[in-house]
């Protein structure tokens, strides 16, 4: 129902707003918005009061509304005052708005505590305000701690993610990097040596237990040499047939660049790898091998591969190695001089093969007649070393022999040997020393060229060197003819010609090797020498190779006037030599080839 009040006093106004809150409060307006109804109400009607006049406040309840309108009467173009409160529930009964009359001092009273329950209630819209300006900073505060949890969460999983993908590769390169290191150090181990048989050996050591279980090396032409051929499992055969790695197991391997096949029926409990070993053009083998564990890691398997593929270069390099040894031992042994048994002239010759490489080189020596009667010593040296040296060494032997059939000069000899080395090897070099004994001459006759100087002994133990100038080395790309020397020649004197291994060393050069092999040379008796010359000559490289790595070959001939009453160049040795019978050369001379050639009689 709809009531209107005129307002014109202070009375009318505590009436007004009086019956407002009644009706308020009778239609369920809560507490709190029946005091700012209130508030506001009286407010407003202290400023109507105070700009004087009639005012009329309207009270009409509508659809759970409350509305209240506050108009000048009459109306005077000042627009309404407008407020509206929710009724949550219809009034209760009639409702009473008398203010008795006699009570102004109380209706002002009533106001003025309006005026302060307003400033109470703007006091607490203001804590409201604020205690939701800090509430919605503390969600917004709580959002954001929230999130930064969720960041640092994420954060954590990532770097944790990071640390144990960084252990990963970490691993992964430390398995990559220590099998690199084994793979290095087990190629150098296997292209060390020269000797298949040793590489063989090594493989094993290499591998097992680490890499494999056991493993077998199965070489293709040993077994044709060794006679009837053991079983060998299928996936070997098919690997020596195709030339490619076989895996033979229950269950395929996956392995990179290998083949699966069905187990082997020798070792079907156990999954073998079977790997050709490479060669130019042909396999020499097969390395077989069974897992360590249960199988090999792929990266393992990749490892094995490249290291067996070295490994067949290497036993390649081996079996060529051994070849070229072989035939350059042949032909060296075939071309070293079995020295000729002389009256009255004794021979005795060493030759020691390099410890290191292919151990055949260019050293050479070689006695014999020319047809005048006069016996020609040599001794020299092709640079180099192997069989082209060997091949080089007998050419200057055979033409030695050629020209020495005219006759000639020792010097004369060397001149026409560096023509024939420059024109037949113009980048090949060799030095050479030779001697001539002259029956019925009391006097040596030798040329050198480039070698080291020849050692002569007299029958009373004094030494001398040879070392008057000798010529350039032969082969050399300038014309020379080379000198003839002479010198005295006495019964019990002994001629050392050598090569510059027995006397050289890297770090102190040739002259004190020189003086060694001088004083070793005199520090035997003449009688010593008549009696032993062969072992005499392996007393002299006893002490002189006892400082020696062995890098290069050593020559040593000696020649030894026999110191007997009677001896020399004299008796039968002056009437020539053509047609004297040899002597026994257990006592006339003798030659000896050590380390890989045998004993020459």
């Amino acid at each position: 129902m709809t009531r209107t009040w005129e307002i014109s006093t202070v009375t009318d106004a505590a009436r007004a707003r009086i019956a407002t809150a009644r009706v308020a409060a009778a239609h369920g307006v809560p507490p709190l918005e029946r005091a700012r109804l209130a508030a506001a109400l009286s407010a407003r009607l202290r400023q109507c009061l105070a700009k004087g006049g009639v005012w009329r406040l309207v009270l009409a309840p509508a659809d759970g509304t409350l509305l209240i309108e506050l108009t000048s009467s009459p109306a005077d173009g000042e627009r309404p005052w407008l407020i509206s409160v929710p009724c949550p529930e219809p009034a209760a009964g009639p409702v009473g708005d008398s203010v008795a009359d006699d009570a102004p001092v109380l209706a002002e009273a009533l106001l003025g505590a309006d005026e302060d329950t307003a400033v109470v209630l703007d006091r607490l819209v203001e804590q409201e305000e604020l205690v939701a300006f800090h509430r919605e900073e503390l969600h917004q505060t709580n959002q954001g701690v929230l999130a930064l949890h969720a960041e640092l969460d994420a954060a954590g999983r990532a770097q944790r993610e990071a640390f144990a993908a960084e252990r990963a590769a970490r691993r992964e390169a430390e398995a990559a990097r220590r099998r690199l290191t084994f793979l290095a150090d087990a190629s150098a181990a296997l292209t060390a040596s020269l000797n298949h048989e040793e590489i063989v050996r090594r493989l094993p050591e290499l591998l097992v237990p680490e890499y494999a279980r056991s493993l077998d090396v199965w070489l293709l032409d040993a077994e044709e040499d060794n006679g009837p051929s053991v079983p060998r499992p299928a996936a070997a055969v098919l690997a020596a047939r195709t030339g490619r790695p076989q895996y033979a197991a229950a269950e395929p391997g996956r392995l990179p660049g290998v083949d699966d096949q069905p187990p082997s029926a020798l070792l079907p409990g156990r999954p073998l790898l079977c790997v050709p070993l490479p060669a130019r053009g042909a396999t020499l083998g097969v390395l077989t091998l069974t897992p360590p564990g249960e199988r090999w890691d792929p990266d393992d398997a990749v490892m094995l591969l490249e290291l067996t593929r070295r490994a067949g270069g290497a036993l390649e390099n081996a079996r060529r190695f051994e070849h070229n040894r072989d035939i350059a031992e042949t032909l060296q042994r075939a071309l070293l001089t079995e020295l000729p048994a002389l009256p009255g002239l004794r021979l005795a010759a060493r030759y020691l093969p390099a410890t290191y490489g292919l151990n055949i080189g260019g050293d050479w020596y070689d006695a014999f007649r020319q047809p005048d009667g006069s016996l020609i010593t040599v001794i020299g040296d092709v640079t180099g070393h192997g069989l082209h040296a060997a091949v080089m060494m007998s050419q200057l032997r055979t033409a030695l022999r050629a020209y020495a059939v005219d006759g000639g000069t020792p010097g004369e000899l060397l001149t026409r040997l560096h023509t024939f080395l420059h024109h037949l090897q113009p980048d090949l070099y060799a030095t050479a020393v030779i001697a001539r004994f002259q029956p019925g001459e009391p006097e040596l006759t030798w040329a050198a060229a480039g070698h080291p100087p020849p050692v002569l002994r007299g029958p009373d133990g004094r030494v001398r060197t040879l070392d008057a100038k000798p010529g350039a080395m032969l082969g050399i790309p300038l014309h020379q003819e080379i000198a003839d020397h002479t010198v005295p020649l006495e019964p019990g004197s002994t001629l050392a010609l050598y090569t510059d291994g027995l006397v050289e060393r890297r770090a102190q050069g040739i002259d004190p090797g020189i003086q060694r092999l001088s004083a070793a040379l005199g520090s035997f008796r003449t009688d010593e020498l008549d009696a032993d010359l062969d072992g005499s000559a392996e007393r002299i490289l006893e002490p002189m190779l006892s400082d020696s790595e062995r890098d290069d070959d050593v020559c040593l001939l000696l020649c030894h006037l026999d110191g007997s009453p009677g001896g020399g160049l004299g008796g039968p040795f002056a009437g020539g030599l053509e047609g004297l019978p040899g002597a026994p050369a257990g006592r006339f001379g003798g030659s000896r080839l050590d380390g890989h050639l045998p004993t020459g009689s």
